[in-house]
């Protein structure tokens, strides 16, 4: 049945996109909203100590990790080649203006701070690559197919080939910068409002009471007359004088302004927990021993750098080895240098390492950064077995 009336179509009201724009288009200007009213941006980010020191704590760690190149024999095991012409761009010099360390910390950084990661465009000559180049944020973009997620790239408009762009991704596809956005909204807060208290001379506001039937303009001689007395720099410790029967009330601290020390504390740790980084390395000392510290420096590298150890070389295999050249060689981060005790303690676990034939003298001399020596690649315990001699 066909209705013989047509009504009239209601216009739809279109409104604006920069009327309520998205979050995505907030970040494009710098900053984003927060529930405490503060617009959080990457660069407002960083000025908080605990947001720019968890950052820089995880770039700068991955950059002064010693990288090398790994070749995969057929048995599966792995020995160190330094013939890859990659190797040089990740050990000496990226490009011919960037060091190698500098191009992994920004590359981390932009993963840590921003939605779309780090990205740099692989520059090849006959296939092999020959410089790495990290262009300004947002010059590289990528768009992903909505079924397989499959990514493209473009330089300033141009297509790039998929295999041409290093792309350090962040997990949940949002920075962890992004994530903690009401968190360090929270931390700016606080700490703007202890410039303010203390740029006051940290002193409690208070209250002039005036007996009744004083007029207007005698108010306001008195106020005028406490003001340049007792405000202003200089002023602390001045006797008040009050005259006409006027009374002095200071505002008492409330229970919120006694633990704003342990809220700014708190925050600290909530930053801490979006980067997953031990307060500790954020100097939050207030639990903090010999013990707790250690174990904490071991969790950092198991749950927080790992994690992205393990993604950045993905992304680099990904992206400076052909996919001939990808089952045999793979980029590693030597994660030593992050669990490296004291001399002494080294010393007494290479020494008990080799006493139980797990280590070779040459295998733990390696582990010194020293030269290996004739006949220390045989497995013997020097407690119980005579050095051979030179015939032997």
């Amino acid at each position: 049945m066909i209705w013989p009336f047509k009504t009239k179509p209601q216009p739809v009201e279109q409104k604006s996109g920069l009327a309520e724009p998205d979050s995505w288009l907030l970040e494009m200007f710098g900053s984003a909203p927060t529930q405490s009213g503060v617009p959080v941006g990457v660069e407002t980010a960083l000025r908080v100590p605990a947001v720019n020191s968890a950052i820089r704590v995880i770039s700068e760690a991955v950059a002064t990790l010693d990288v090398e190149i790994r070749r995969i024999g057929a048995d599966g095991r792995e020995t160190p080649d330094t013939t890859h012409p990659a190797l040089s761009l990740l050990k000496h010099e990226a490009n011919d203006f960037t060091p190698a360390p500098d191009f992994i910390r920004n590359l981390v950084i932009d993963a840590l701070a921003y939605d779309p990661g780090g990205m740099a465009w692989v520059n090849r000559v006959n296939g092999r690559p020959i410089e790495l180049i990290h262009y300004t944020r947002g010059s590289i973009t990528v768009e992903y197919d909505q079924l397989t997620r499959e990514p493209s790239y473009r330089l300033q408009g141009n297509l790039l080939a998929a295999r041409d762009v290093l792309h350090l991704r962040s997990p949940f596809g949002r920075s962890p910068l992004s994530l903690a956005r009401e968190a360090i909204g929270l931390a700016i807060v606080m700490e703007r409002h202890a410039a303010r208290l203390f740029g006051r001379g940290a002193k409690p506001s208070g209250a002039l009471s005036f007996p009744k039937g004083m007029g207007e303009e005698a108010v306001k001689r008195m106020r005028a007359a406490w003001r340049s007395v007792h405000e202003g720099d200089d002023t602390g410790g001045r006797t008040a004088i009050l005259y006409d029967g006027a009374e002095f009330q200071a505002f008492q601290l409330t229970s919120t302004d006694a633990q704003f020390l342990e809220n700014r504390k708190f925050a600290i740790e909530e930053i801490a927990r979006a980067f997953r980084v031990p307060p500790s390395m954020l100097f939050h000392l207030d639990r903090a021993t010999w013990s707790n510290t250690e174990q904490m420096g071991r969790e950092f590298l198991s749950y927080c750098l790992e994690p992205w150890l393990v993604a950045l070389e993905g992304a680099l295999r990904q992206a400076l080895f052909t996919p001939e050249e990808r089952p045999f060689w793979r980029v590693h981060f030597d994660r030593d240098d992050l669990t490296r005790a004291d001399l002494t303690t080294r010393a007494t676990a290479i020494n008990s390492l080799i006493a139980s034939r797990v280590l070779s003298p040459n295998e733990g001399r390696a582990w010194l950064d020293l030269e290996p020596y004739a006949g220390g690649e045989q497995f013997l315990n020097p407690n119980i077995s005579e050095a051979p001699n030179g015939s032997e």
